[in-house]
């Protein structure tokens, strides 16, 4: 509880007594799935320690990353479902340790009534909706080299490191294109001095 409320920073007497009543703390390690598609969301997490990463992924089972969520942040896409009671669209995999606050759905219903809880939730919906656009932007208006390079950054950012430790075919795989395409941009970025390529490693030099 302390590591939540220092994380949100809630000064609302009978909000935090609502959320110290019904919140449950969730530990999840590295590549650990916290919400998958499909599946009914019944929690709202909150996250304390770590980083959450969001994928879109359909049907067919193609996946596009989305966004990170940091401390003090929820996902709004998850918010939205279980308000309209529809099961999640997304997929969240814990990027690093994580450390999570878990508040059920049914006791978040009222707590629009607590300004503080109403501009948490609002605040999540504009950064989340801002970060949607700027992925939008990076597929729709640039070519998939600067879409690579942002998901490298996004990547490193969330883990504080300057490499990752990952193959070529995974990140084909969340950038929704070809293994073969990734490599020879991979290739291209290394000749420019943007990246450094190891095996299954990829270490950023801008």
């Amino acid at each position: 509880m302390k590591d939540l409320l220092h994380t949100i920073q809630f000064t609302d007497t009978k909000l935090l007594q609502e959320i110290e009543h019904f919140v449950t703390i969730k530990h999840l390690q590295k590549e650990n799935v916290l919400i998958d598609v499909g599946d009914t969301i019944v929690f709202i997490p909150i996250v304390l320690k770590g980083s959450v990463r969001i994928i879109r992924e359909n049907e067919d089972g193609s996946e596009v990353f989305l966004y990170h969520l940091y401390p003090g942040q929820t996902c709004a896409m998850s918010v939205t479902c279980c308000q309209v009671f529809q099961k999640s669209m997304i997929k969240a995999i814990a990027e690093d340790d994580l450390t999570l606050a878990m508040i059920p759905v049914e006791q978040t219903a009222d707590w629009q009534k607590y300004p503080e809880w109403k501009a948490f939730v609002n605040k999540n919906y504009q950064e989340r909706f801002a970060e949607l656009l700027h992925v939008i932007d990076l597929i729709a208006f640039n070519n998939m080299d600067k879409q690579l390079l942002h998901y490298l950054r996004e990547r490193c950012k969330a883990l504080h490191v300057s490499s990752l430790e990952i193959t070529h075919q995974e990140i084909a795989t969340e950038l929704h294109t070809q293994r073969e395409a990734i490599s020879r941009l991979l290739r291209n970025m290394e000749q420019k001095g943007l990246v450094k390529l190891g095996r299954n490693y990829i270490t950023l030099l801008d």
